[in-house]
Formats: structure tokens, sequence, C-alpha cells
């Protein structure tokens, strides 16, 4: 009787802790929409802000009188972007964001704007279109935004800056981003200073000290002001810490580029192309590609080696992938000089090269973009800075009755009605025994028209002299006009060998 009087009563708790879980449960309410972000600070970091990008100093809002969850800013904007934080000094944590990528901020004013707010990708920020005065108010009980435009900015305070020296640093100067020894401008007077050589497409900036990124820079009054054949954006600067705005060079090219440091002005002026004299050789004794479009992708450490042709000629013979692609001279080192295209995203294509020029340098981290997954020759020639690239077929043995060689080196010159012929030898072998002269020569398997495919070396310039010629390989084509050169003047014996496609020279 007690055990059963137990179990009754251990089964009426149990029931009655039923009874108040359903009574509990009709009590919870579903609470729809963003609850209010519940922070005392917050804070703006972009380049369009006073701060900068310096997260651990961002840039603070205040709390307005009203409502302690509604935060608002006025001061001055620049060009640039902008996302906000609640707390400092890191990256990681959750960011306030605009709802779609790159939402401008101008004179149009936003009224109550929704935004969003997360952590890391997609990493979603407001672009500050026009500088100016702004006042900036942000809601967060409702996750809304708006701003009001209030005027031009201020100008700046222009006092004549004095220093006995002025650099310029950045991937686009001759010295790079060295700020221990930067590229000196030279002194014109007191407050003129001049730079006159080669910039290459990438970002510079000023200094009137070295060895300290901290002190203040001569910039541009906004992010990526352009420096191009046509001059300079603007022609404005400051000379301030930060935000850490650059120029930007666009093209290539020897300039003039002239900083006045008593009225804050820059001038720049377009020279020409860099002489190809300017460019020192690349001394290499091995060439790789790199990439996901060659074969041994991005290993750095077994990058894929290309074939010592000459002394400054490195060929790769085969197959490319669509993708990227940039050649270096040592394995096992990213922070090394690469040979890249003069711009981001040069075109490979069976057709060729969308650019045959190509740079030496550690940045900007351009690459050429392979677009047509095929068979390739690739052709680097180190003393001239150029590239070739070249759709790769099965040679079939050059059918033809008569060669003929023309060009100033030849007997019979640039005549391409009478052109000099060779002998020939057997069905594929065609041979010129004489004197050739200090120039230029091609082959043709017709006269009188210079609108069809001539007999070429694989690289312009090959070099032919009595010590034989640079390279054996020739290509049959109507461009590029590649052409021997004979450096030495006397007896030659060319033979044409038209099923190996290949030429040998010997003096006689």
């Amino acid at each position: 009787m007690k055990l059963n009087g137990l179990f009754t009563i251990l089964a009426g708790m149990l029931l009655a802790v039923g009874l108040t879980a359903c009574e509990g449960e009709k009590d919870l309410k579903i609470i729809e929409g963003d609850l209010p972000i519940k922070t005392s600070t917050l804070y703006m970091v972009g380049d369009a802000t006073p701060n900068g990008w310096d997260i651990g100093n961002p840039t603070p809002l205040q709390v307005t009188g009203d409502d302690a969850l509604v935060f608002s800013w006025e001061g001055e904007l620049r060009t640039g972007e902008i996302k906000l934080c609640l707390t400092t000094g890191s990256w990681d944590a959750p960011f306030i964001r605009p709802t779609v990528n790159g939402t401008e901020i101008s004179r149009n004013n936003i009224s109550d704007a929704q935004f969003a707010m997360h952590a890391g990708d997609p990493d979603d920020k407001w672009r500050v279109a026009e500088a100016g005065k702004y006042r900036l108010m942000f809601n967060l009980r409702q996750w809304t935004m708006s701003t009001e435009y209030l005027g031009e900015p201020d100008a700046p305070v222009i006092e004549p800056i004095e220093a006995e020296a002025v650099y310029i640093v950045g991937d686009a100067a001759p010295n790079g981003w060295n700020i221990d020894a930067p590229s000196q401008m030279e002194k014109v007077s007191q407050y003129v200073f001049k730079y006159e050589g080669a910039l290459t497409a990438g970002e510079l900036k000023a200094c009137t000290q070295t060895g300290d990124w901290n002190a203040p820079f001569i910039r541009p009054t906004f992010g990526g002001c352009k420096i191009n054949k046509s001059g300079i954006e603007s022609e404005d600067f400051v000379f301030t810490t930060g935000p850490d705005d650059k120029w930007q060079v666009e093209e290539s090219g020897m300039y003039r580029l002239t900083l006045d440091l008593e009225h804050w002005k820059a001038k720049v002026e377009y020279l020409g192309e860099i002489p190809a004299s300017d460019k020192q050789p690349i001394e290499a004794e091995a060439v790789y590609i790199v990439g996901d479009a060659t074969p041994n992708g991005w290993s750095i450490d077994a990058p894929t080696q290309l074939t010592k042709v000459s002394k400054y000629i490195f060929k790769y013979e085969g197959e490319l992938m669509t993708g990227e692609l940039k050649a270096c001279t040592q394995t096992g080192d990213w922070g090394v000089s690469f040979i890249r295209p003069t711009f981001g995203g040069c075109k490979i294509s069976l057709s060729g090269v969308e650019s045959n020029d190509f740079v030496f340098t550690t940045s900007p981290d351009d690459k050429w973009n392979v677009t047509e997954a095929g068979q390739y020759r690739i052709t680097f020639d180190l003393e001239h800075y150029t590239i070739k690239a070249e759709k790769l077929t099965s040679k079939q043995p050059l059918e033809t009755e008569a060669l003929y060689i023309v060009g100033d080196a030849t007997p019979n010159g640039w005549s391409i009605d009478a052109p000099t012929q060779l002998k020939k030898e057997s069905q594929y072998v065609f041979v010129y025994e004489g004197k050739l002269t200090v120039g230029e020569l091609k082959a043709c398997t017709q006269t009188g028209s210079w609108d069809v495919s001539f007999v070429r070396p694989t690289f312009a310039n090959c070099k032919i002299s009595k010590s034989g010629v640079e390279n054996t390989e020739f290509v049959f084509t109507a461009s590029p006009d590649d052409k021997w050169n004979v450096e030495e003047e006397g007896q030659y014996r060319l033979k044409f060998d038209l099923k190996a496609w290949t030429l040998s020279v010997e003096t006689m």
C-alpha cells in the first residue's frame, strides 16, 4: 500500500510538471525582424574617413541625445570606401555594411536606407563618390542609415613644405617600395622638385625623408588619382600621414613629374615609350612559367622550365590551359621579380598575345590570361623584353619548287620581283652559297608579292654570324615580320631544310 501510494504521488508530480510546461509554451512569443544592435560605441573605417583604414584608431560616431541607439557623425569625407564596426582592433569582428556593395554616398541624400551587419565576406562597403562635408546618421534600433550633404570640403591650409630632398616610392617608381632607398627627385629650386625617367604601371607617392613609413607623405587629394599619357587627373596634392592615398600610373612610359611644394601642385608630362636601350638585358640561366594555365600549376618549387634557345631567348612548347601565368628566373621564392605583362589580364590566345611587351618587376602582381586552351609555342626575349605566342601545330614538310632570300644582306637586296634564288639540292633542301653583307634577310617561296607567308626565324633579329646561326629553327608565316640579322659580312653557306624546318649556316 505504501509503495502504490508513492507511485501515485510521483505520477501526480510529473503530471503537474507537464501541465506547467504546457502553460509555459503557451506564453512563448516569436519576435520577427532584426533585434536592436546594443552597443555604446560605433566607429567608421575606410579611406574616405578621417582616420583611414586604421582599425586600431577608427573614426568614432557620437550617440545622439534622443536615443542611445542612434549615432551620428558630421565632418569631411574624402572619395573612397566606408564600413562601420562596434569595436576597435579587429578585422574579424562583424561590420555594418550596405545591403548593396558600392552604394554611393554623394550630394544625393540617403534617407532611412536599410543596412546589414556581418563578419567576413562579402566585404561590402559604401563608396563616397563626392568629397565634401556630410552628416551621417545610423539607427541601430531600426537598422537604417541616412546621409546629408552639407557642402564642399574646406580647402587645405597650404603652407610651403620645407625640404632638402624629395623622393618617390611605389611599384611605379624605379626603386619600388624601398623606403630606405627610394628614387630621389632633382631639386630645381627651393620648392620645386622634378623627376624625369621611366615609370611603370602601378602606384606611387612622395616623401621628404627616407626610412620611415609613418612620416607625412605627399599624396593626391583622392586615392587612385590617375597618371597616364594625358597627364595627371588632378594637380592638387596634400601632405599628410593618412589616409594612404597614392597616384595610379596607368601606362608605363617616360615621364616628367614636377612637384611644387609651395603651392601644393603636381604636374605630369608624358615623354614617350621607355627606350629599349634603358632596359638592361635580364641575365638568367633558366626561365620558368608558373600559374594555373601551366602544366605544373602554381608550384613555385617546381615550375615549368623553358628551353634555353640562346643567351636571352627561352622557349616553351606544349599545352596551356585557360588561366593565368607569369614567368620567373628562379624557383622557391614568391618575393623575387617576375616577368609579367605591362598590364594585368593581358590575353594570350591561339591567335597570339595581346601585347608583345613585358616588364621584370616584383609588383604589381600582373599576369597573362590564357583565354584558349591548346598547344602553344611561347618565346621570351630577355634582351628586348618581348614575348611571342604562337599556336603550335604538327609541322608538315613545306612543299615548294623554289626558294628565294630577300633583304639588304642578300645580293639582290629588297627586290621582291627578283630576289636571290637558292639551289634545290633535294625535294626539301635548298642551299645558298655566296656573299652576305651586314643587314637583314628572310626567305620566300614565290616572287612579286610582300603579302604572302615568308620563311622567318622564330624570333626577331635572330643573329647570323661567322659562328653560325643563333637558332636553327624557323617558321613559315605572314607575320610578325621577323627577320634574320647578319652581323658579319662574309662568304656563307645557308641550308634550308623544309622538312625539318631548320636553317644551318656555315662560313666558306
